[in-house]
């Protein structure tokens, strides 16, 4: 950046930015589809546009993409504990990784309701990674050097994040308790 100082100023505005064309979008989505919409999402696009069909092959390719870069910090971190010789070896490393593939494949498809089970770790981690402790970490680095308004805005955002976090565990237990009752 030609001038670092607004660098906050810059993230500020990509944050806005980003919440209002998610705000936009979803507000469309439920304009144009309202309650009728089905759980999986992709059913719900009209098949003969193409729109549709790049939309669902970006939510097939998304998952494909994102999985290799959550399991490699766990593949490397096996590949340290190995000796030098073996951990070099990249026939080691795709035996490593590829057996951290199928392992999760056959966790996912023998254990019973994984999916809602995602959903309850997911709906907790997920707003404990990206609100609740950054904001959390900001407030406790730089709380002598921060304004009223920027500590307003992360105690505003540590608040929706709990209740988010809240409800979305409180939705998938009761997801799953439901599950075992059927």
């Amino acid at each position: 950046m030609k001038e670092p100082s607004r660098f906050p100023y810059v993230l500020l505005m990509s944050f806005l930015s980003c919440l209002l064309i998610s705000i936009g979008v979803g507000a469309c989505g439920y304009l144009i589809f309202g309650d009728s919409i089905d759980p999986q999402l992709t059913l719900s696009m009209p098949k003969q546009f193409v729109a549709s069909k790049v939309a669902v092959w970006t939510m097939v390719i998304i998952p494909l993409t994102k999985y290799p870069l959550t399991i490699s910090p766990v593949a490397m971190s096996l590949e340290e504990l190995l000796p030098s010789d073996l951990s070099e070896s990249s026939t080691v490393s795709v035996f490593i990784r590829s057996s951290l593939v199928l392992s999760t494949l056959v966790v996912a498809l023998t254990i019973p309701f994984f999916a809602t089970v995602m959903a309850l770790i997911g709906s907790f981690c997920a707003m404990v990674v990206s609100f609740i402790f950054p904001c959390a970490s900001y407030l406790s680095l730089f709380r002598e050097r921060l304004g009223k308004l920027e500590i307003a805005s992360c105690v505003f955002i540590i608040i929706v994040a709990v209740i988010c976090s809240v409800l979305g565990t409180l939705s998938a237990t009761a997801e799953l308790i439901a599950q075992n009752i059927a």
